[in-house]
């Protein structure tokens, strides 16, 4: 009896789990390097950010690269290259040169010829809020891609799986949903998102906290020239204006005075309840979007516009209720806002104090938007979207370019 109990005593039963984790495929970091040209175009899956010049629109392929896509002819947006950037989030384009972020690096890529593209420079370990690391101890490899796994583990112990390296919340942290003043520069324009922004010769980017500036005088060899604490640890995006630089956080707007370009100097701020809050400018008024959910918590769902004639005292005018939304983009009176599930809304911003809807283009969620004479180049939920709103009240969906899945 006493063995019997003992034995009994012992039995376990069998713990079946099924989970799915993504396996890191590496390479070194001169593979890495030697991959960056011209490759053919793929399927777009997993849309980011967008940057706009000279016909072409450049959009990001969260953590793989970027695709290059000409609308010279709108109705027609034709992928005609992509370029394999592994860790790339942002983007920005001066002259015929690709600023990227490769993880920690930052690269400068020749984009001269779509179809002959030459990796120009690196300026390395400047983003480290990137580091990846602690997925491999060798420094000199680098993560190019996630091998989907599904597995099931067959256990008498549930603990013995708390091991397994899942990737999914790596990704996630990586993972990003960009306009400028449209000057007649050599420089690219931006969508509200951004995370890089471009005025004259220097590139700024923002994390976390931190402006960081880059001299692009040679366009083709970016160097580091500095960073600069915001007094903020939740900024999300930068929009740059004439003299000054627009960024958003999750608790407000900062506004930063760059008329000494290597030296941003803090100018004004605006704060807010903690949502979402991507800020764009034209000089006069800046046009925030409030949205709440996801990371950014908060409730408020609207659009605030900011008398900004004094930068120092940022006043509010008006506010305007959304639904959830997101990116948006000015072109003289015209206000595009992407809402969410709404679609693109069509603003008529003629009067600070009585921004009226002219039209709601129904798509499927929309989350960044660059609008250039007349044409509105819109990132959605599936796929990315030329719309002619040379009518405003009566906007056409000209070309698209849908997701593989």
């Amino acid at each position: 009896m006493a063995i019997s109990f003992m034995f009994s005593g012992c039995l376990k039963d069998e713990i079946k789990k099924s989970y799915t984790f993504y396996r890191p495929v590496y390479k070194t970091s001169e593979q890495v390097r030697l991959d960056i040209k011209s490759s053919d175009p793929v399927s777009v899956n997993n849309p980011g950010k967008l940057f706009y010049r000279n016909g072409y629109v450049f959009l990001n392929e969260i953590n793989k690269g970027v695709h290059i896509i000409d609308i010279s002819t709108p109705s027609k947006p034709k992928v005609v290259a992509f370029v394999k950037i592994p860790g790339a989030v942002d983007l920005a384009v001066r002259s015929n040169i690709l600023y990227a972020d490769m993880y920690t690096d930052l690269v400068a890529i020749d984009i001269s010829d779509p179809l002959d593209i030459k990796l120009s420079s690196v300026v390395e370990g400047v983003f480290p809020q990137r580091y990846y690391m602690d997925f491999y101890a060798d420094t000199s490899k680098v993560i190019v891609d996630w091998v989907r796994v599904d597995t099931t583990v067959k256990s008498t112990d549930e603990t013995s799986t708390w091991g397994m390296m899942r990737a999914d919340a790596f990704l996630a942290s990586n993972t990003a949903a960009s306009p400028s003043s449209g000057s007649k520069s050599s420089n690219g324009v931006g969508g509200s998102m951004a995370r890089f922004a471009l005025s004259n010769d220097r590139l700024y980017t923002v994390d976390y906290s931190m402006i960081k500036v880059f001299n692009t005088s040679d366009a083709a060899k970016p160097s580091f020239v500095k960073e600069v604490q915001t007094q903020s640890w939740n900024i999300e995006t930068i929009f740059p204006f004439a003299d000054h630089l627009f960024i958003g956080s999750m608790t407000g707007m900062l506004i930063f005075d760059i008329s000494s370009k290597d030296n941003p100097v803090a100018a004004g701020s605006f704060d807010h309840a903690r949502v979402c809050d991507p800020v764009i400018s034209d000089g006069n008024y800046a046009y925030v979007t409030l949205r709440g959910g996801s990371q950014c918590q908060g409730f408020l769902n609207q659009m605030d516009v900011l008398d900004i004639s004094d930068v120092s005292k940022p006043k509010l005018v008006q506010s305007y209720q959304m639904t959830n939304p997101r990116g948006l983009s000015k072109d003289g009176n015209i206000l595009l806002i992407c809402d969410g599930d709404d679609g693109l809304r069509i603003m008529d911003a003629t009067s600070a104090t009585a921004v009226g809807q002219l039209s709601l283009l129904k798509m499927s969620t929309t989350f960044d938007v660059i609008a250039i004479g007349g044409i509105a180049i819109v990132s959605a939920m599936d796929g990315l979207y030329l719309v002619d709103y040379s009518q405003p009240a009566n906007p056409v969906i000209t070309g698209s370019i849908k997701l593989s899945n």
